[in-house]
C-alpha cells in the first residue's frame, strides 16, 4: 500500500453512479493503487466489480446460516481475486437506522410503506414474526461459525464492527489474521462510542503486530494521523468516497484519495513526522474519559 487507506465496503455504489463498485474500484486504482473492500450488497457481481480495475479487492461477508452458501459466497468472492475477507460482526438487530427513521415512522406495522407493498430493503423484506420488528437474521452469530470460516480459508479473515478491547482479544484467540473498528457508520445505534475513543483500548488489547483496521468519522488527512498515531495500521473511508463518486464518478474518487493522501503528507510534516514509523501517541493529548 502506497498509503494507509483502503475504500471501505459500503452498499449500492448503483444509486450514485451508473457504473457503481466499477467506477470506485477504477478511482481507487487511479489513486495509487489503493486497495477497495467490496460490500457484500454491492450493486454489481464481485468479478464484474475485480474485472474493471487493478488495484486489490477485499471482501465483505455477511455470515448466513447455511455453511454451503457461506462456502459459495466466499468461493465466488475469492475466484474473483479478494486477498482478504471482511466478516462484519456489528448491526446484528439493525431496524431503526437513523437514515431510515422518518420511513420507518410512517411504517406498517411489518416495515411496509404506506401503500402495504412491503418492497423495498431491511425490515419489510424481513418480515419478523415478533410485535417488536426485530429481524432475526443476524441474532444467531456464534464462535462455532466464525471457527468453521476461518478453517476453510487460504486468505487472512478479518473481523469488522469491533468497539472492545474484550472483543478484540477474543477474535485474536479465535485465529482471525486482523481486526477493524467500526460502528457502522454512527447510523445504527445512538450512543454507540465513537470509534476514536475506543481505538487505545483495542490496540493495548491485541499482540502488537497485530493489524488494526479503523473507520467512521475520516474526513481529513489531519484525522488520518490521529487515528495513526492511537495505533491503526490503515484506515477505511466510505462516505467520503461516496461523496466522490456521486459528483464526478471514478476521477471524483480518484481526487478524494488524493485529497486525504496529500493532507496527511501536510499534517505528517507537519508533525515533524517524515514516516509512519514515526507516528505516535505522543502527537496527540486525548482527554476520552
Amino acid at each position: 500500500m502506497n498509503f494507509p487507506m483502503m475504500v471501505s465496503p459500503s452498499a449500492a455504489h448503483g444509486a450514485l453512479h451508473p457504473d457503481g463498485e466499477m467506477a470506485t474500484h477504477k478511482g481507487a486504482t487511479a489513486a495509487t493503487n489503493t486497495p477497495m473492500i467490496i460490500s457484500a450488497n454491492a450493486s454489481f457481481p464481485v468479478d464484474k466489480i475485480a474485472a474493471a480495475a487493478t488495484s486489490p479487492i477485499w471482501w465483505q461477508l455477511y455470515p448466513q446460516e447455511d455453511m454451503d452458501r457461506t462456502k459459495e459466497l466466499l468461493d465466488t468472492a475469492l475466484q474473483a481475486g479478494a486477498k482478504a475477507i471482511v466478516m462484519t460482526c456489528d448491526q446484528q438487530a439493525s431496524y431503526y437506522e437513523h437514515s431510515l427513521h422518518d420511513r420507518h415512522l410512517n411504517a406498517s406495522p411489518l416495515g411496509g410503506d404506506r401503500r402495504g407493498t412491503g418492497r423495498g430493503r431491511g425490515p419489510a423484506a424481513a418480515a419478523p414474526s415478533n410485535p417488536y420488528r426485530v429481524p432475526p437474521g443476524r441474532l444467531w452469530y456464534n464462535w462455532q461459525y466464525a471457527d468453521q470460516v476461518r478453517k476453510i480459508l487460504t486468505v487472512p479473515l478479518v473481523a469488522k464492527g469491533v468497539l472492545t478491547g474484550e472483543d478484540a482479544k477474543a477474535f485474536v484467540d479465535h485465529g482471525f489474521d486482523a481486526v477493524y473498528v467500526s460502528n457502522h457508520g454512527g447510523r445504527s445505534l445512538d450512543y454507540d462510542p465513537a470509534t476514536l475513543e475506543v481505538l487505545t483500548e483495542i490496540v493495548d488489547a491485541v499482540p502488537a503486530k497485530f493489524p488494526v483496521l479503523f473507520d467512521s468519522g475520516i474526513r481529513s488527512g489531519s484525522d488520518i494521523l490521529k487515528v495513526l498515531a492511537l495505533g491503526a495500521k490503515a484506515v477505511c473511508l466510505g462516505r467520503v468516497i461516496r461523496w466522490g463518486l456521486a459528483a464526478y464518478g471514478p476521477a471524483g474518487v480518484q481526487r478524494i484519495l488524493e485529497i486525504l493522501q496529500g493532507e496527511l503528507v501536510m499534517a505528517m510534516a507537519q508533525t515533524g513526522c517524515a514516516d509512519l514509523a514515526s507516528i505516535n501517541r505522543s502527537l496527540l493529548r486525548t482527554h476520552f474519559r
